[in-house]
């Protein structure tokens, strides 16, 4: 093996070597299979993604009722995780991952689609009620707590107020829509980069819409 070939191996694995246990929970939240694999209720599990692809490391372990991974995050060690409960019982997975590695609500920054917001569009908090979103209700139910930093996705609204949210949000992207989301899972990350190291007010303040 070159040394060209150990340089690109060690940049393959950046991220796969965590420094300790992890010091936040990165949940992106989604339903398991390929069915709902790019709908518009995925656009969490899609930030992880974009998170694992960018740091390059894989989220195959399964672990607290999750697909995880542990990773380094702009040098702060992290579990990143997808939920395969479906949606409204992700709280049964956040809190067996908190209860184990002993970590505090304010250390898991959960990613999520929002209907409100326009693809590309990304709204930080850090903390709030559920928004009428099932899988935030079921990690402030479970946790009984909703003091977590959030990054929810802007997905788009439905297209008329008679339209049935379900089959909305269980509906697939365009093409068109496919970009921007690409976009927006994009500045997710770097908002993630930016909240693991204690600079949630500096991701509010850039990218925030």
């Amino acid at each position: 093996m070159s040394i060209f070939d150990i340089f690109e191996q060690i940049k393959s694995d950046k991220g796969s070597s965590p420094s300790g246990p992890p010091q936040y929970i990165i949940v992106g939240l989604g339903n398991p299979g390929e069915k709902y694999a790019n709908t518009r209720h995925n656009a969490g599990f899609m930030t992880v993604d974009a998170l694992a692809e960018r740091y390059k490391f894989s989220i195959k372990k399964l672990k607290f009722k999750s697909l995880t991974a542990a990773a380094d995050i702009n040098g702060v060690s992290c579990l990143i995780m997808k939920p395969s409960t479906f949606m409204n019982n992700s709280g049964e997975a956040v809190v067996e991952a908190m209860n184990f590695y002993k970590i505090p609500i304010e250390r898991v920054i959960v990613c999520y689609d929002d209907i409100s917001l326009e693809p590309s569009k990304l709204r930080i908090r850090r903390k709030g009620s559920d928004g009428g979103h099932n899988g935030i209700k079921s990690i402030i139910y479970l946790t009984g707590k909703d003091n977590f930093p959030r990054i929810k996705l802007g997905v788009g609204a439905k297209p008329s107020k008679d339209y049935d949210l379900a089959a909305w949000v269980l509906s697939s992207f365009t093409p068109e829509e496919t970009e921007l989301m690409h976009e927006g899972t994009e500045k997710a990350v770097s908002c993630i980069e930016l909240m693991v190291k204690g600079k949630t007010d500096e991701a509010m303040n850039k990218y925030n819409s």
